[in-house]
């Protein structure tokens, strides 16, 4: 068997591929008919397709987005006692709310490709957990407990 040159080769493989349109390389081909008959056209590349989805809007993004700022923001003004019992149930109901909505605000500014209110949504996720972590790590033992932070879930 002779030796192939393969330098040879690759340049007439570029040539070919150097003298197809772009939307023919990036279209996919298509999946044969189970009839055997001839097989179906392949799909036309539409230019821009992975966009977000024409029902939401940047407005809808936003407002997600102020709506988790404001709530991680007013988790600093805590109004109730959350040292035990009741209240520390709700601040850290509240408190997985705060993450839950910096998750979902990440979701949605990842979609449509809002960079700098993505990041604000993943700090906005991070604040969440380090709020939550301040209450439950000293209570099950892995940091070590003050006063405002005490080792004891309820109230005596």
């Amino acid at each position: 068997m002779a030796e192939r040159d393969w330098s040879k080769e690759l340049a007439k493989i570029d040539k070919q591929l150097g003298a197809m349109p772009d939307d023919a390389l990036a279209a996919k081909p298509a999946a044969p008919a189970k009839g055997g008959g001839a097989p179906a056209p392949a799909p036309k590349h539409v230019p821009g397709g992975d966009r977000p989805p024409a029902g939401t809007g940047s407005f809808g993004v936003f407002a997600r987005l102020a709506l988790s700022v404001v709530l991680g923001l007013a988790m600093i003004a805590w109004p109730y006692e959350a040292r035990c019992g009741f209240g520390l149930a709700g601040y850290l109901a509240a408190v997985a709310v705060v993450a839950v909505s910096g998750g979902w605000s990440a979701v949605w500014t990842w979609r449509h490709r809002a960079a700098r209110a993505h990041v604000l949504s993943l700090l906005i996720l991070l604040w969440g957990l380090v709020l939550g972590s301040l209450e439950v790590l000293p209570r099950i033992g892995y940091a070590k407990p003050d006063l405002n932070h005490p080792a004891t879930w309820v109230c005596r």
